[in-house]
């Protein structure tokens, strides 16, 4: 029988709100006050550094950001230096490792490979990069991110995928700290639109394959009520 665990998608909120909600819903799994769960959505635009990033892989001037209205969070997760926007789907998988074999290395394959399966659904070939987190496509071009973080087999934080951002907002810093390598998106290799809801079912749809769960929807109220005023 299929582990169950819930669904939430917020929609496009901001990232600091998100990473607050994330930190308490991991304090509230610790405590079993709720089942893993897993959250879609999109992000405004923003940037975020990563335990492995500095501030030198900011390009831009704060104040082109200030005026592009792109926020930077100093964050916990895994990597380097990011960017969130509109366009781009968000995994966070609030999820208990004891439950997949407390494996942090297959954990992050499964969601890398989330992300490849949903890409050869909509025909855009891509795969894995030996050495470097993410999903690439010839291996040159990044077209999803990946940070985690894990504590006492507790997971925070995800993936991100490109399907329809601003490409012009990756000039702004130096994408995961790796200047050899590009970010692109699932319409720059399809050259045409395409439907964000869709990726979205399709990444849930592999999600729940990779990981053998069943995932219920559930409202972000619900969940607050679920985890009161827990603290991270």
């Amino acid at each position: 029988m299929k582990r169950k665990g819930f669904l939430l998608c917020p929609g496009l909120r901001e990232y600091d709100e998100i990473l607050d909600l994330q930190r308490r819903m991991n304090a509230a799994l610790k405590r079993k006050a709720i089942p893993d769960t897993v959250i879609f959505l999109e992000h405004h635009a923003c940037i975020t550094i990563g335990v492995e990033g500095t501030p030198e892989s900011i390009v831009a001037g704060r104040r082109l950001l200030q005026e592009r209205g792109i926020k930077i969070y100093e964050t916990d997760r895994g990597g380097n230096v990011t960017y969130h926007g509109p366009g781009q789907i968000v995994c966070y998988p609030i999820i208990d490792l004891h439950h997949y074999g407390c494996d942090v290395t297959t954990y992050a394959r499964n969601l890398e490979d989330m992300i490849v399966q949903t890409l050869h659904v909509f025909g855009i070939d891509a795969s894995r990069k030996e050495g470097y987190p993410g999903v690439w496509v010839d291996g040159k071009r990044k077209i999803a991110a990946e940070g985690i973080s894990v504590n006492r087999w507790m997971t925070m934080h995800g993936v991100a995928l490109n399907v329809s951002p601003s490409m012009e907002h990756f000039r702004f810093i130096i994408p995961c700290g790796l200047k050899e390598f590009e970010a692109t998106s699932m319409t720059e290799c399809l050259g045409r639109a395409v439907d964000l809801l869709a990726v979205q079912s399709e990444m849930i749809r592999q999600f729940s394959t990779l990981f053998d769960i069943e995932l219920e929807d559930i409202s972000e109220d619900k969940i607050v009520e679920l985890i009161g005023h827990e603290q991270a």
